[in-house]
């Protein structure tokens, strides 16, 4: 028996509980994780609410991000082995492959070694963020040296993964927050320019670091009015990657500043590099060199205790974290 959290009903998160059930066989091609750490991620806190992407069959369980050791392998695995040090990748679906749990099973193209210096906690921290963030800046906006690229969110864990990987590159992140509380954070963790939406004028202060040529990178979690602003700041041609709709409010479509500029204006889900073999592989790729030269690093906000999984999903619910939250087992 294993300890899992599962949810018999939508709600807050005081719906998770901690229940105890069968440890699995890994199948054909799988591999069974000691899981020692986990990664806390907005879609998680949408699927206990009922509001996600995916309906799942109550009880349910949850969970996109892991780090652990291997306890098992299936037949037919070759790339790991038990006592390897590896992590997760996350599935497209987080229903059939729950990773909130003392022991997890995943299919093996989605298991990951990493070295022992990187740590499970970080492990646990890192492909979510930096995954979302390379699919929409590197393989679909082809982000390069000099580009200005604005970056809504920015003190998420998505965020400040985008901050990373525009520096790697060369671009010149510039991280929007609702208010200055984080600005010295964020400048601190790469970001060369920032602005607090609530407190500064957006558009404004956008011309005035982008000049002339404006913005050709927008990276949006927030949508609502914000468009606005952003689109009459941006380059001619320019391209904004729209991936989550934090805004409770309608989002206006910017019509004349589209035309006029020949913008383009894309939703993005990160589904479509993991569900891409190839893409998957080069965005690994990509993210191991970036953890092998020094640029990449998961920042972490908290961590809580397995048992106190209901409190780490109400700190994620906050918004006042800085980072990532890793519940460790």
């Amino acid at each position: 028996m294993a300890r899992v959290v599962r949810f018999h009903q939508h709600g807050g998160p005081e719906v998770l509980r901690i229940e105890n059930v069968d440890v699995p066989r890994p199948g054909s091609g799988e591999v069974r994780i000691r899981v020692k750490a986990l990664g806390l991620n907005r879609a998680e806190a949408l699927l206990r609410a009922g509001t996600y992407i995916e309906t799942p069959t109550l009880p349910s369980g949850l969970g996109l991000e892991a780090a652990g050791i291997v306890d098992a392998v299936g037949e037919g695995v070759s790339g790991v082995a038990p006592d390897d040090m590896v992590s997760i990748v996350p599935p497209i679906s987080m229903i059939r492959w729950p990773a909130y749990g003392e022991f997890v099973v995943f299919p093996e193209h989605l298991v990951v070694r990493h070295p022992p210096s990187l740590g499970f906690e970080a492990a646990a921290a890192l492909w979510m963020s930096h995954l979302t963030a390379y699919g929409a800046l590197i393989d679909i906006a082809r982000l390069q040296r000099g580009d200005f690229v604005v970056i809504t969110a920015a003190s998420s864990s998505v965020g400040l993964a985008a901050v990373q990987i525009a520096k790697l590159v060369g671009a010149i992140p510039v991280a929007v927050t609702r208010t200055s509380a984080k600005k010295g954070a964020l400048l601190k963790n790469g970001a060369t320019h920032v602005i607090a939406s609530a407190e500064e004028d957006l558009e404004g202060r956008l011309k005035e670091i982008a000049g002339p040529d404006g913005v050709r990178v927008v990276f949006d979690a927030v949508g609502g009015s914000i468009f606005m602003p952003l689109t009459a700041a941006m380059a001619r041609g320019g391209i904004l990657i729209e991936y989550g709709g934090l805004s409770p409010e309608p989002t206006p479509f910017p019509l004349f500043t589209v035309l006029g500029k020949c913008l383009t204006l894309r939703g993005y889900l990160v589904h479509e590099i993991i569900g891409d073999p190839a893409r998957l592989e080069t965005a690994k790729a990509f993210i191991r060199d970036g953890l092998e030269r020094g640029v990449f690093r998961p920042v972490i906000a908290r961590t809580f205790p397995f048992e106190e999984i209901v409190q780490a999903h109400r700190f994620l619910e906050s918004n006042e974290q800085f980072g990532k939250i890793v519940v460790t087992i």
